[in-house]
């Protein structure tokens, strides 16, 4: 008897994981079919980025532009822009612009990226429907597929129940660092020039230009 009540214990578990899963897939799945249907996106965000070991927390908002895989995007100090062959890299503080191949190293500061984090090297669980602002929100969880070969520790989604869209994500690396970003406003399919995704030298006077 007690043998059966443990196997029923441990199959309802397993049902419940699975359903949780399930929902949860089902969710980024219809968020992953509307991003696919953008020809372009233009998001702004607010950031943090906390590490109590270390000291660090600042704050900075930012925005980007996304044309299939061009990308354009600004934080702090810093303007990343690439055509999807070459990326360029300004750092206004030091009047510094660095040029190099796009690699995947540097498609994971596209802010597409940050849209689509959960499509590949991630396994997803739903946790609860909660609120973000006073909207209600599915929160789902990421968890890295190969952990000794990730960045991540967990990464957190807050997707609106209402439209689908993403709102906020929390990500937490494994060397402590915990990296919040609330997505404040979210343009699709708005006309973007493809000179937009070039570096063009004449709009950064005195910029020394690096070439990887």
């Amino acid at each position: 008897m007690k043998l059966l009540l443990a196997t029923l214990f441990v199959c309802s578990i397993s049902v419940c994981g699975h359903s949780q899963t399930s929902k949860s897939q089902t969710i980024l799945n219809t968020l992953s079919s509307s991003m696919k249907k953008m020809s372009t996106f233009y998001v702004e965000f607010n950031a943090n980025i906390k590490n109590t070991a270390t000291g660090v927390n600042e704050s900075e908002k930012g925005m980007g532009w996304v044309k299939g895989n061009k990308f354009f995007a600004s934080y702090g100090e810093i303007t990343l822009l690439s055509n999807g062959y070459k990326t360029w890299t300004i750092i206004n503080e030091e009047k510094s612009v660095y040029e190099s191949e796009t690699s995947d190293d540097e498609e994971s500061m596209n802010p597409k990226k940050l849209m689509t984090i959960w499509e590949s090297g991630f396994k997803n669980k739903y946790n609860k429907l909660g609120t973000f602002n006073g909207e209600s929100v599915h929160v789902i969880n990421l968890f890295p597929i190969d952990p000794e070969n990730s960045d991540y520790h967990t990464i957190t989604l807050y997707i609106s129940e209402k439209s689908r869209a993403l709102k906020k994500a929390i990500m937490k690396t494994n060397d402590g660092t915990t990296m919040s970003y609330h997505l404040t406003k979210f343009i699709s399919n708005k006309a973007i020039s493809d000179s937009k995704f070039t570096f063009d030298k004449a709009k950064y006077p005195g910029f020394a230009v690096i070439r990887d």
